[in-house]
């Protein structure tokens, strides 16, 4: 059995020992568009975009990830991002370190696919990723939380286009994910794909760096569901309601009628 949940969930995976500096910073903000002064020039940093945290654990590596875990072994072919949250427990600084404790938090049954969601706590952040798994379901377990978010029955308060740039995918593996279906057309087309895709988590940077503008130290959370597909080159459209403390956004690819690319994303401030 490829996923066993009664020695998956709960189960502690090795904790590492993270650094960073201002070239990975920079790196990063370049990796996602954020290519005004404020994010690219170390002495004019409005801060360090929150998103930053999902490429802290990954930066030095230099060989694709691995679905290994207690009580999980799946071809990496078969898995998707399906949903990313972050709690920002205070900004992230541009030179820094921290160690990061992870756990397989849960397991939840969709029928025809599995999702497990493994989360990683540091000082600056709690990262929760939930990996979808395509064939892995059916095993009688919880479905999992209803994560869905309304959008407000109204015009969006404000909307932003992010193009992206044909070699995005090029830049973005160099912070340390180096999944083959961001980069191989062969192995593009052994998960489902005609092409490459972009890394979902450079989409979900640049959504948020689309929302908050030059204000990276006041988010306090991020969580999105994707929704979709993007290709490098196509064009982000994100949709942003303003309610109270915290934003709800969508975003689509403009290139391809709307097509969704995120959905159930809500930023919260501090």
């Amino acid at each position: 059995m490829p996923i066993d949940p009664a020695i998956a969930v709960g189960a502690e995976l090795p904790s590492r020992d993270l650094s960073w500096d201002s070239t990975d910073v920079l790196l990063y903000h370049l990796a996602v568009g954020a290519d005004e002064l404020s994010y690219v020039y170390e002495a004019a940093l409005c801060g360090v975009l929150p998103t930053f945290a999902t490429v802290a654990t990954t930066l030095r590596d230099t060989e694709p990830p691995s679905v290994r875990m207690p009580g999980v072994d799946v071809d990496l072919a078969r898995v998707v991002h399906g949903r990313q949250e972050l709690e920002i427990h205070k900004p992230i600084p541009v030179r820094g370190g921290c160690t990061a404790r992870s756990r397989i938090a849960d397991v939840h049954d969709k029928g025809s696919a599995a999702i497990v969601v493994t989360e990683t706590v540091t000082e600056f952040f709690t990262s929760r990723i939930s990996i979808f798994v395509k064939g892995e379901g059916g095993f009688g377990g919880d479905r999992g939380p209803d994560t869905r978010v309304p959008v407000p029955g109204r015009k969006p308060d404000a909307e932003v286009l992010s193009p992206t740039e044909p070699r995005q995918a090029l830049w973005y593996r160099l912070l340390g994910d180096r999944n083959p279906l961001h980069v191989d057309p062969g192995f593009a087309a052994r998960a489902g794909f005609d092409r490459p895709i972009l890394h979902g988590l450079c989409t979900y940077g640049m959504v948020l760096k689309a929302a908050i503008g030059a204000e990276p130290e006041r988010v306090a959370g991020y969580r999105a569901r994707f929704a979709g597909v993007v290709f490098p080159g196509e064009t982000l459209r994100t949709r942003i309601w303003r309610e109270d403390d915290r934003l709800v956004l969508t975003a689509t690819v403009a290139d391809r009628a709307d097509a969704p690319a995120l959905s159930d994303a809500v930023v919260t401030f501090r």
